[in-house]
């Protein structure tokens, strides 16, 4: 099934996780990594769907009512009753959606890497012509995902991810499982990263990843760009060198 066939719905991923850890430290999904977006996507008449790993209420992390977007969402009922019933990946069908998107909190690095079933719905969506977005440590749930080649999803592509000297900046590289840019590296992506706290949106492709909630909302805007160009048959993909067999792959 190609994208042209899909209706206007994106998959937005939140983490189950809401505590990292033995440590207490309470985490969750970061607010304006979940509104920022959103807001795009519903103003650019996208049908949003909420999932997390375990389904059901969406612990939160972020809760800052200082942001506009924040204020404005977490006063919708709608969106309340989303993130309080968030589905479960077994209750998807991956055919309906033209696009995924992980949203961060140090949550995710807990419960996405290993989550079979969500790596199942991305590389379907992914393998039929969707595009694929995370954001921040929500770029986490793509670690995993394999194509039906056998190849990671991530493998030569450019992305970006909440860095390791963001990490450091905040105190966590001991409280979190893996540092994330360094598993990506590892796994053959060309991770790019900006000055911490810096916005910073990279497209590879039909991959579309930022780095921190300063990105949020220009992520957003990118997913919608690539998702309009898909669907008017504008998308030219571009040709990344895979570092690990030197050959070029084009990212359809």
């Amino acid at each position: 099934m190609s994208l042209a066939h899909q209706g206007k719905k994106i998959l937005m991923v939140l983490t189950s996780t809401s505590t990292l850890g033995e440590s207490g430290h309470v985490t969750g999904s970061y607010l304006s990594e979940i509104t920022h977006p959103y807001d795009q996507f519903v103003n650019a008449g996208y049908e949003v769907d909420f999932i997390s790993p375990l389904g059901g209420r969406a612990p939160l992390d972020g809760v800052k009512m200082d942001d506009p977007l924040n204020i404005t969402w977490m006063n919708n009922s709608l969106f309340l009753n989303k993130l309080e019933h968030t589905l479960r990946p077994w209750q998807v069908c991956a055919d309906e959606y033209c696009a995924i998107y992980f949203a961060g909190g140090h949550g995710a690095v807990f419960d996405f890497p290993e989550n079979k079933n969500m790596q199942k719905i991305t590389a379907e969506i992914f393998e039929n012509d969707g595009v694929v977005a995370a954001i921040c440590h929500g770029v986490a749930g793509l670690v995993n995902v394999h194509l039906p080649d056998g190849s990671l999803l991530i493998q030569g592509h450019k992305l970006t991810c909440f860095s390791n000297d963001e990490e450091k900046a905040v105190g966590f590289e001991r409280l979190v499982p893996f540092l994330l840019q360094t598993r990506l590296q590892e796994s053959g992506a060309q991770v790019m990263v900006a000055p911490n706290f810096s916005e910073n949106v990279v497209v590879s492709g039909r991959l579309v990843t930022g780095q921190n909630p300063e990105s949020a909302t220009a992520l957003g805007e990118q997913v919608v760009k690539l998702l309009d160009q898909i669907s008017q048959g504008r998308f030219l993909p571009e040709k990344v060198w895979c570092d690990l067999d030197g050959q070029p792959r084009s990212f359809l």
